[in-house]
């Protein structure tokens, strides 16, 4: 019966759940998106390595973001900058066994923004400066050449390894690039060889990277030094020995930094040391958050559409007071009334809500299509769980109030109604 009602006003019926749907499309939508960008950090994170302990050059709170005025007067660094307080020499005494025996692999990263180009064609990106060890720590292999070594690393030699995506851009011929002059901010670089894909070739990715020595890095596109003229590195990357060591690494790596930047008192220190499940844990913290919080604003349309609901509801009570009035002449009780027209209203939602679902997931996939496979949005099941569950509760309490008028008709005065 709720049908037939619904279908004899078919385009009123399709404008009522307007807000449902776009309601439920937006938040199915945003929720999608919002675990795709988690997932997309989680992978960038997870292609470094196992077991990973960060470095960091400033004071940063895993709960509350990075505090920038963490640094101490007579430290590394003091000068002041973000990136001053660790340096190269910081690096190379973590990699001391007898201070941090617990750290397999100490790997120094800096990075920044260049151009590079290979003739007529043309790149721009991210520029990782970094040491041989890296190649151990994520296990990135080379499908052209080989990767740069400690030779290359110790005399700054101006050698590049391409990530996939930098490699189709810089040669979309194809081939073995190896050997080949290319220019990253105008300065002369030999390619050395190109890496495997690792992510997708997702733009901004590990993929869309070229790799050069940290000394070069520094030496030739991004010079830094701190007050007392060491060559600084960005952040340091340490990978304990197996997981079941990781704070002692933690422990260690703190020590020894205090040690070599004269820190007496631990909120003075002017670096943090980190692990990799606390770094995921600080970003899905803060999408979680954004991603609730669009959701948020996008369910103000099933409260809109809610309202949309209960108007028509009304009119449509109106409109039918003599039908009303005549069921209740042949003994149809108030409670047959009221869950005639809550149903009404119900199917009105539901099906509201399953075509916003529908709409929503589209939406998601037309992102991620747009994107190329760069970007994936992951349709949850709790967020399509979540979406019908407040599109039947949007239902059933926009529709008390009209269903309850409907109920509490006299039916003497409905069958009269002109």
């Amino acid at each position: 019966m709720a049908l037939k009602a619904l279908a004899a006003n078919k385009l009123r019926s399709v404008l009522t759940t307007l807000g449902i749907i776009i309601g439920v499309a937006a938040v199915i939508s945003l929720v999608a998106l919002g675990n795709g960008v988690q997932s997309f950090i989680t992978s960038q994170f997870e292609a470094q390595g196992a077991n990973l302990v960060y470095v960091f050059p400033a004071q940063v709170n895993t709960k509350g973001g990075a505090n920038r005025s963490g640094f101490i007067g007579g430290a590394p660094g003091s000068r002041g900058g973000l990136s001053l307080s660790l340096t190269v020499n910081d690096a190379a005494a973590l990699e001391d066994k007898t201070l941090v025996p617990d750290a397999a692999l100490v790997v120094p990263i800096v990075s920044g923004n260049a151009k590079a180009t290979s003739g007529e064609n043309k790149w721009a990106g991210t520029v990782r400066g970094t040491s041989p060890s890296y190649q151990l720590l994520n296990g990135q292999k080379a499908i052209y050449g080989a990767y740069f070594d400690e030779a290359n690393y110790q005399s700054s030699a101006r050698v590049a390894l391409l990530g996939s995506y930098a490699y189709q851009k810089l040669f979309p011929d194809g081939g073995d690039p190896t050997g080949t002059d290319i220019r990253i901010n105008d300065v002369s670089f030999r390619v050395a060889g190109v890496l495997e894909e690792r992510a997708g070739n997702q733009i901004g990715g590990d993929d869309d990277r070229i790799t050069i020595p940290l000394t070069t890095a520094r030496e030739r596109l991004f010079p830094s030094r701190n007050a007392k003229g060491q060559t600084t590195a960005g952040i340091v990357l340490l990978q304990a020995a197996n997981k079941d060591r990781v704070n002692a690494l933690i422990e260690q790596a703190t020590e020894v930094l205090r040690a070599r930047h004269n820190v007496e008192f631990k909120n003075e220190d002017d670096f943090s040391v980190a692990s990799q499940q606390d770094i995921l844990a600080t970003f899905g913290a803060v999408t979680s958050a954004i991603t609730v919080f669009l959701a948020a604003v996008a369910g103000i349309s099933l409260f809109v559409g809610g309202i949309g609901i209960m108007n028509i509801m009304l009119v449509s009570v109106t409109e039918r007071t003599r039908e009303i009035g005549l069921r209740k002449a042949i003994g149809a009780r108030p409670g047959i009334i009221l869950a005639q027209f809550l149903i009404e209203s119900i199917v009105l939602s539901v099906l509201g809500g399953l075509i916003g679902i529908a709409a929503g997931w589209a939406l998601a996939q037309f992102v991620t299509l747009v994107s190329q496979g760069q970007f994936q949005a992951i349709v949850s099941v709790d967020a399509v769980l979540i979406a019908v569950g407040f599109s039947i509760i949007v239902g059933a309490i926009f529709g008390v109030y009209p269903a309850a008028r409907a109920a509490k008709l006299n039916p003497i005065e409905a069958l009269r109604y002109e």
